[in-house]
């Protein structure tokens, strides 16, 4: 009963669409109606599958290029403004101070101040970039941009910190630049000992931001880490005081702290002068980012507060 409609109505000259639906399936020859013969496809014409290989080099690409975008086109707010805080920092410290501080050496405090302003400044913006990444993207509802292209636990986490290093070490290098013109520094006395620890501090922050970004669903959550975490890590590591100057066992605690040896190793990097002995400070970021980084790995490959 039906193909009988559907055939009248194929028939009918008021009916076009219906008819070029019902040509693809028969033709009609002196009435009679015969199956229609497949139109073969050129080999040359059918579309070829996008050969992926162990790494999607592509896709980890475009995640880092988004991620530099998204702190880029805003410099004034992830650049420019960290620089300004930390002279405002180094301005009040100065006239507070001044040359009243005693340190080892020849060095004064402005300068003893100049490489912990500078690396607080890459590790908050490291782990701001990357947190921020995550926690938007939730609230805003497209954090399947993240989840559904063709990217890996590992190349996800490679993209998202390896964006949040280059803010951080952009960040980095304006201050030094800066803060070094206004204190009077010269040259890094270790410049790769200063750009190993500028790496691997930036690295950690980084992980710690996917995290904590995995882990905050709101901002409230994601302020409340860097209020009561972030923040008295980033300011009792030594950046404005020696750690040897704390009574014990404060200055035992103080060493515990992964934020201390980021700084400590960046200021003999720079001016040449450090509370704990440098290789100490590798080894011991090099393994808070080995467990960071197994971390961040098993959090995204579990999909943890991502896909629920």
């Amino acid at each position: 009963m039906l193909f009988a409609v559907a055939d009248d109505i194929a028939d009918c000259d008021d009916a076009p669409y219906f008819h070029r639906m019902t040509d693809q399936t028969r033709t009609v020859v002196d009435g009679t109606a015969t199956p229609a013969t497949p139109t073969s496809i050129s080999p040359t014409s059918s579309p070829r599958p996008v050969q992926i290989g162990t790494v999607n080099w592509v896709g980890l690409w475009t995640l880092y290029v988004r991620e530099v975008h998204r702190f880029a086109k805003v410099g004034m707010q992830t650049v420019i403004a960290p620089v300004i805080t930390s002279m405002l920092f180094l301005m009040v410290f100065a006239v507070a101070v001044g040359d009243r501080a005693q340190l080892a050496g020849d060095v004064d405090f402005v300068s003893f101040l100049v490489p912990g302003l500078v690396m607080m400044s890459v590790l908050q913006n490291a782990f701001a970039n990357s947190s921020s990444s995550l926690v938007v993207s939730k609230v805003q509802g497209n954090i399947v941009d993240l989840l559904m292209p063709p990217l890996g636990s590992g190349e996800l986490l490679l993209g998202l910190a390896a964006g949040a290093m280059t803010r951080g070490i952009a960040v980095g290098l304006v201050a030094a630049v800066v803060l070094g013109v206004f204190a009077g520094i010269g040259m890094p006395a270790a410049p790769l000992t200063a750009i190993a620890f500028l790496a691997l501090g930036s690295l950690a922050m980084a992980f710690a931001g996917i995290l904590a970004g995995v882990w905050a669903n709101k901002f409230d959550e994601m302020a409340a880490i860097t209020n009561f975490i972030i923040q008295p890590l980033a300011f009792l590591s030594g950046t404005f005081y020696s750690v040897e100057r704390l009574p014990a066992p404060f200055d035992v605690i103080a060493t515990l702290n992964p934020v201390f040896y980021a700084i400590d190793g960046f200021r003999y990097g720079l001016i040449g002068l450090g509370d704990r002995p440098v290789m100490t400070g590798l080894v011991a970021l090099m393994l808070v980012n080995v467990l960071l980084g197994w971390l961040c790995y098993r959090v995204l490959a579990s999909g943890y507060r991502l896909k629920s």
